[in-house]
């Protein structure tokens, strides 16, 4: 097994097997860098402090998240809020084993919590990097079958098959994540005297290929499929909009849309303009014409947010293999792996609390069911106030009529006698 250095420890995807097999008499100290002219950044203070702010936020944001969309109705229960639902969990299950990690960087890169908590920490973490891109990719295919394909895509765009393709991806993603769990253990290094959780890879081959999955199967083939979505989405829109520019041109006297709409009573979005389909058709779509564009919107930025914050990180692995390779060398790109890899990370963990900040912000419906369900919670609050208040001044009333029963049985005692007399 290749003698571990700091890059090992400097973050919680690390490991043995690292990139720098062609130095072994490299030093373990974080303290002493490879590149002594490149000050290295001070994780064990930096990175506790970045987990902790998107723990707490991230855990508050995804908790409310998971309440309201699994509170929500029947007619809301929609393809993209069973997509929506199931990623706010993922996140939250990675977001909970996160002050595990800030821990291990506090107390100088080693792990307390024994080799079952290192396992399971690790295994969330992967879970998650693949669940997340899963679901954001089903997510996007389902927008452009709502809006390229309406009519086609109904039947497949079924709440049902939804939720069975929520649970395939939840098995694809153990199975991408099986591996890492399997590998991931506290190994102790005895150089600086810690027990390290570290990913121990058999040798090189193991680590080529699960680097070069994660990058493909967690970014590059979700980017490709996506980028296909949102472009077809843009050409039809585009489309669509110089359709209707076109026609109001020709036939200035045309009705709208929304005449039609409120003619026929027929459910149409404005843009962009489906055929009319009947009001019992209309209750059954999972994607309500009005709310169109704003849930477009919002996939859409949790898509960018997702691969502005993951982007980084895959780059700085890219280099990490490449350097790996001895395709590239020298102290810039050494100090970049050492020291950027677990700050890319930090902006990748960050994606977990920003997405249900953007359905807030974005989502009118979210925002509507957000207030009306912490509306009903202050009314049973209230309600629940009041019946204690009742029955503390029934508890109050009883106490104070069996009193002056009991005062008036006393007086009563000491009556009779001097009647009697």
């Amino acid at each position: 097994m290749a003698i571990p250095n700091d890059l090992s420890l400097f973050n919680s995807t690390s490991s043995l097997y690292s990139a720098t097999k062609t130095e072994p008499n490299t030093s373990l100290a974080p303290s002493a860098p490879h590149c002594p002219d490149w000050p290295p950044i001070p994780m064990t203070i930096v990175i506790p402090a970045i987990y902790s702010v998107i723990c707490v936020l991230g855990t508050i944001a995804n908790a409310l998240a998971v309440c309201v969309l699994a509170h929500a109705s029947a007619s809301r229960r929609t393809v993209a809020n069973t997509f929506m639902l199931n990623l706010c969990v993922s996140d939250l299950l990675f977001l909970l084993s996160l002050p595990l990690w800030a821990v291990y960087y506090s107390q100088g890169y080693s792990w307390p919590f024994g080799w079952v908590a290192c396992k399971v920490c690790g295994a969330l973490h992967n879970l998650n990097l693949y669940a997340s891109i899963f679901f954001i990719t089903c997510m996007s295919i389902d927008r452009y079958l709502a809006i390229v394909h309406p009519l086609r895509s109904q039947s497949a765009r079924d709440p049902k098959r939804a939720r069975l393709t929520c649970i395939l991806v939840w098995v694809l993603a153990c199975a991408c994540s099986a591996p890492i769990f399997y590998l991931r253990n506290t190994y102790h290094l005895e150089r600086l005297g810690v027990e390290a959780c570290v990913i121990d890879y058999p040798d090189d081959t193991w680590y080529m290929t699960l680097v070069w999955m994660k990058m493909c199967l967690a970014f590059l083939l979700p980017l490709l499929v996506i980028s296909c979505c949102y472009c077809a989405i843009g050409r039809h829109l585009l489309a669509d909009t110089g359709l209707v520019r076109m026609q109001n041109v020709s036939h200035p006297n045309m009705p709208s849309f929304k005449s039609l709409e409120s003619r026929d009573g027929c459910s149409r979005p404005d843009r962009p303009p489906t055929p009319c389909v009947s009001p019992s058709f209309s209750a059954s779509r999972p994607l309500e014409g009005r709310g169109l564009e704003r849930v477009l919107w919002t996939v859409a930025a949790v898509v960018v947010a997702f691969f502005l914050c993951w982007f980084p990180f895959h780059c700085v692995t890219f280099l990490d293999v490449l350097m790996s390779d001895g395709w590239l060398d020298g102290c810039g790109i050494d100090w970049t792996i050492h020291n950027l890899t677990p700050l890319t990370l930090c902006l990748g963990f960050s994606n977990s609390a920003i997405n249900p900040v953007l359905y807030c912000f974005i989502g009118n419906h979210f925002r509507g069911r957000l207030g009306g369900l912490c509306k009903g919670l202050c009314v049973r609050m209230k309600v629940r106030g009041d019946d204690h208040s009742q029955k503390r001044g029934s508890f109050s009333t009883r106490l104070s009529s069996f009193s002056r029963k009991l005062s008036d049985l006393k007086d009563l005692a000491i009556v009779e006698p001097s009647g009697s007399a």
